[in-house]
Order: structure tokens, then sequence, then C-alpha cells
């Protein structure tokens, strides 16, 4: 095998509690990673020696120090496989500072493609702590299911929820996950629930009303998609999203977006075979 190509899927925080904030800065939080059948494509090839390359069709992606050059490093490094070389072509979909998991997804599917590749043989909780070094998020991709996620969001326990339509929806603007998790006005002292709480209702983003405030364009896009659903914010922004009960009725909703929006329909799956093509 020479090479692969992968879909690195997007993901919807369906909720986001916080309850806590560790000694080391990282926050205890609650959530319910949705897995998309929407995402980033990600080629790679066996390159000679200890090249390490990335091409991308995005302009804003540093390619010299991103996450996926960071975590097949970290993988060389794990592995003792040091003059392993590959070539890695992206095909970035997932818009950049939307809070919907590009990066570590990307760097997840990375792990997994690479220890193909190189043959390194490690498992799959050994490429969890490897991503996790790399983003509390890495993991669920690792795993591959929508999942509830606690601690900083690396313990999962997969989750079955029955097949929905979303339209995600991105206002032309970048949210910083450091400068929302910094703010001193963050809410950290949610009290855990159950997942009896979130079906019944009882749940939310503790993010959302101070992302809304700082970034005007996230409420905008809220207001505008409640018109149509229930409009949630995924992450700490900047997409939003709202769910259907299929596919047309997302669409329809998508053809009405205004210019200053963009958008995308995708479906939530609890599992993804992520490979599909290898040769």
């Amino acid at each position: 095998m020479s090479s692969l190509s992968y879909l690195a899927p997007a993901k919807l925080n369906l909720f986001l509690h916080i309850t806590g904030r560790r000694p080391d800065g990282y926050h205890e939080l609650q959530t319910l990673f949705r897995l998309l059948d929407y995402g980033d494509r990600l080629d790679f090839e066996i390159a000679k020696n200890d090249t390490l390359s990335l091409h991308s069709n995005s302009p804003h992606l540093p390619l010299d120090n991103n996450l996926i050059i960071r975590a097949a490093r970290k993988l060389r490094l794990v592995s003792g496989q040091e003059n392993a070389g590959a070539k890695i072509y992206l095909e970035k979909r997932i818009p950049l500072g939307a809070g919907l998991g590009g990066g570590s997804a990307d760097a997840a599917i990375t792990l997994i493609a690479l220890n193909r590749l190189w043959n390194t043989g490690l498992s799959d909780s050994q490429l969890c702590e490897i991503g996790l070094e790399l983003g509390a998020d890495v993991p669920v991709f690792i795993g591959s299911r929508t999942a509830w996620a606690e601690g900083i969001g690396e313990i999962l326990s997969p989750v079955e929820l029955p097949d929905s339509w979303y339209l995600v929806l991105t206002p032309n603007c970048l949210v910083s996950t450091a400068e929302i998790f910094s703010h001193e006005q963050l809410t950290r002292d949610s009290t855990a629930i159950k997942m009896a709480d979130f079906l019944a209702g009882r749940a939310r983003n503790d993010c959302e009303i101070l992302t809304r405030r700082l970034y005007p364009a996230v409420d905008e896009a809220l207001q505008w998609l409640g018109a149509f659903g229930k409009a949630r914010m995924t992450g700490t922004g900047s997409a939003i999203f709202a769910s259907f009960e299929d596919e047309a009725a997302a669409g329809a909703v998508l053809a009405k977006l205004p210019r200053k929006f963009n958008g995308f329909v995708a479906k939530g799956v609890n599992s993804l075979e992520y490979e599909y093509n290898a040769t």
C-alpha cells in the first residue's frame, strides 16, 4: 500500500456545558459530539527519506506547522520511524474558525492514515494519546463515532442517535476559541447533566451568549436561522446549525440563505468508515 484517501468529517456540538476549570487552564466540560457525512478530503502518499510535505487548496492554511504536520511528526517520534516520509494533499471544505472541528479531524485522519502507511502498528488508544496532545477533540475523530464527552473532551461514550439532517450556517467571521475560553465572563459552573436531560431539552451551549455579544455576525446568523427551526451554535462558534427531518427540508432553507452567509447540508451519522480509497 503506497497511498490512501480519507474523509475528515466535520462535527457538531449538540450542546456544550462547562462544568469547571482545572489548575492547568483546561476546562472540564460535557458535550455531545455529532459526526457529519461532510468534511475535508485528505490524500496520503509515501515519500522517500524523511520528507513531510503538505499541499492544500486553502490559501489561509499555514503549510509548515499546522496540526496535520504536527500530527505526522508526533507519530513518527512515538513510533520510532524517524525516517518515514509522506506527501499529504488537503482539499479543505470545513470552514476555518467555525467550531466544526476541521483542524482536529485533519490531525486525527493524519494519525490514522500514516499509522497504516508506515506500518507503525499503534492501537487506536495509543493514537488517541498522541491526538490529545494536539487537541482535546482529536480522540473523537479517531474513534469515528458520535459520542457523549466529558473531562476535557477525551472521556468518550458512543451514542446512537436517530437519523437527522442539519443545515450548517457559517457567518463571515472567525471566532477565537482561545478568546472565548479565557474570557472572564464565560460561564464555568454548569451542573453536570445526564443523557435524559439532553433529550428532554435541558441543555445549552455555555459559550453562546458570550460569542453572540463579541461577534455580532454570529448573533445575526442565529436570528436568521431561528426563523426556520431551533438554531444552535456549535463549539465556540462561529458555525450555527438547525436540524431537519430530511435532506429536502434542510435544502429548502439553504436555498433561501442570504449571500452574506455560507452554508451546507449534511447528515448526522453515528459512525464512519473513514477509508474510501487505497492503492
